[in-house]
């Protein structure tokens, strides 16, 4: 037990410190180039104004977008993965994401160009526009897998795939009726991108991480005995399906919250859960909170990497994800079906 702990502790800190070194590289990547001595300086208060405008405006606030984004989808799929039992469920896969994404683009289409909801506003709104359109796609996912008294996870992961689907496809039907600019944008926002480069998004999204994951590591014991079956978890006393709906509830809502300022991100929430089951095994206490740790790594790194390998073009965040993703899925799925 001793040398689990240790090696936990250990474990953890190479991902934080390797998060600290993606920091660095980040905040330098981009077609202004700052050497690392004057970024500290810049850091520190004691930098140039064009550094300061730079670092604090524009890339700084990305990279803390993209740190809790990463950490609020990956953790959003471990329990998903958890409550199902099913190694294959992700808010991306199963179409939660597209949900969350069919309603922020419905919020863009009616009402982005009203006055009551530009500026400041609308950046708090979004969220809960994507909380709507996730718990109607969760809700359908559940009732359409439903069967016989319970939910395979084999079904749920095929009616997933239709929800999303279906979500996707009308998102295509408002697309083309919207301006040529809007668009654009919507299709780069679909496509998986940091686009909330201010801190108005992080303080929009921070209440929602700093509430919902804190309360996930709090139940990550009921997440362990749920994981041993339905009937041992009703023997020890666990309502079972109270937990099963709060947690529920918690995955769709980190997810919709994330998906409302990073776009539709597919697989993270499959490949960060994975890493961290093989590194510290299934005790929720810490998967959970590795899970997060690597979340926030992984989609750092990507976002460094879509910026930089076809500079001064970007490549949004999500394709590079899905470049790692989709060969694991389909080793996963050959494995599992």
């Amino acid at each position: 037990m001793r040398k689990e702990r240790n090696l936990f502790k250990l474990l953890l800190i190479i991902g934080i410190l390797l998060t600290v070194f993606v920091f660095f590289i980040s905040i330098n990547a981009g077609y202004i180039k700052i050497p690392l001595s004057e970024v500290i300086n810049t850091l520190l208060g004691n930098g140039t104004p064009q550094n300061e405008l730079t670092i604090f405006e524009f890339r700084l606030p990305r990279i803390v977008m993209a740190i809790l984004v990463g950490m609020g989808i990956a953790v959003s799929g471990a329990i998903l993965q958890g409550l199902s039992q099913n190694p294959l469920a992700d808010p991306g896969i199963i179409g939660i994401n597209s949900g969350a994404g069919f309603a922020i683009v419905l919020y863009m289409f009616f009402f982005q160009g009203t006055a009551f909801l530009t500026g400041w506003a609308s950046v708090f709104i979004m969220p809960f526009a994507a909380l709507v359109g996730a718990f109607l796609a969760a809700f359908l996912i559940y009732i359409l897998s439903w069967k016989n008294g319970k939910v395979t996870p084999v079904r749920l992961l095929l009616v997933g795939i239709g929800i999303n689907a279906a979500f996707m496809a009308g998102l295509v039907i408002f697309q083309m009726k919207m301006e040529p600019n809007d668009f654009m944008k919507t299709i780069v926002w679909l496509s998986g991108t940091i686009w909330g480069t201010n801190w108005n998004f992080v303080w929009a999204l921070l209440p929602w991480l700093f509430i919902l994951i804190p309360i996930t590591f709090y139940k990550s014991r009921n997440l362990d005995v749920m994981s041993l079956g339905d009937q041992i978890a009703i023997g020890i006393g666990l309502p079972i399906e109270k937990e099963r709906r709060v947690l529920l509830l918690i995955s769709v809502a980190l997810a919709g919250a994330c998906v409302s300022v990073g776009g539709g991100i597919t697989f993270l929430g499959l490949i960060a859960p994975h890493i961290a089951r093989k590194l510290v095994g299934p005790r929720h206490a810490r998967l959970l909170l590795m899970t997060a740790v690597l979340g926030g790594l992984l989609l750092l790194s990507a976002d460094t990497i879509g910026r930089v390998i076809m500079a001064p073009m970007e490549l949004p965040v999500g394709i590079i994800v899905s470049i790692l993703g989709a060969p694991y899925f389909i080793y996963l799925l050959v494995k599992k079906i």
